[in-house]
């Protein structure tokens, strides 16, 4: 049975358009990039006369917010955990402050980008993303943290828990393959533009909601196909990412077929939506997972 904040989230995410001609000026979807380094994001629709409210925090999932008051151009939420937001609407455009813990942050979000496109005519070859040798073309999203990713037998190991590993190039629209080996009691994931999370976990079932667990985008989309659990084994996911429309096959089974990505997930390096990303894998949850064959076709000229 799937979760229930699971089955609000996604009847609330059919009814939020990607620009709205509303007269409500909040209705939408906003991406905030918070100084220094936390993106957030915002779904807003309006049923029967009152809004329904989605947020995604800097890290974790995207849920419901009631706890709101709306009055003509300003909007307070009460986000839990000590922490409100006010924010005024002016054309596509939301300014205000967040306060937490006595600390106030200036907010500015802009409407997120529809990102209608169609699918390209055709893809280059596959290329390869790791060669299999060395760290060559990825590096920590952090320099700072603890970096435990190496190159050993053809396979990009995360030895222990650390730094978080992303591609020094960017992409727009492409088709990822990629294979895998997660351990039980493992989590990570596979960030498709650096912003929108591809799970992949063998943690306890009772621990993840469905649109939490292997093969989900992370909170949003849930697989439409619950495959066998194989931990410590060699699996793959092929992903296809067309805009906001994802594609994703797990061990040649399709589990999610052109679904729409409506905003960004937990963790995402920041809310550009409409501009190319790398890939990044989690390292910041634990260790042991290793990758392999990981290769990239992108939109053929």
């Amino acid at each position: 049975m799937k979760h229930p904040v699971a089955l609000l989230v996604a009847g609330l995410v059919c009814l939020i358009p990607a620009l709205s001609q509303k007269s409500n000026p909040f209705v939408g979807r906003w991406d905030f990039n918070i100084p220094p380094n936390h993106a957030n994001w915002l779904g807003i629709s309006e049923k029967n006369g009152a809004m329904e409210v989605l947020f995604q925090p800097t890290g974790g999932n995207v849920y419901p917010v009631t706890d709101y008051k709306f009055a003509g151009s300003h909007l307070t939420l009460n986000l839990g955990r000590g922490m409100t937001w006010d924010l005024d609407a002016a054309g596509d455009k939301l300014t205000g402050t967040q306060k937490r813990n006595g600390a106030e942050t200036q907010l500015t979000g802009v409407r997120a980008p529809a990102l209608n496109r169609t699918a390209p005519p055709g893809w280059s070859a596959p290329t390869p993303l790791f060669d299999g040798k060395d760290l060559n073309g990825w590096e920590p999203t952090d320099p700072a943290a603890a970096n435990h990713w190496i190159a050993r037998d053809g396979e990009l190991i995360n030895e222990a828990h650390g730094a978080n590993l992303k591609t020094t190039r960017k992409f727009e629209d492409f088709k990822l393959h990629v294979e895998y080996n997660c351990p039980d009691d493992a989590n990570s994931g596979i960030y498709l533009r650096g912003r929108y999370e591809v799970q992949l976990e063998y943690e306890p079932l009772d621990r993840n909601p469905p649109e939490r667990r292997m093969g989900s985008v992370y909170g949003f989309l849930t697989p439409s196909v619950e495959l066998p659990r194989k931990p410590g084994t060699w699996e793959s996911f092929d992903i296809t990412l067309v805009g906001r429309t994802v594609t994703v096959t797990r061990n040649g089974v399709l589990v999610i077929d052109h679904k729409e990505i409506p905003g960004i997930t937990g963790g995402a390096l920041d809310a550009n939506e409409g501009e190319p990303g790398p890939f990044y894998i989690q390292g910041d949850h634990t260790g042991g997972l290793r990758f392999r064959n990981i290769r990239v076709s992108v939109p053929s000229r």
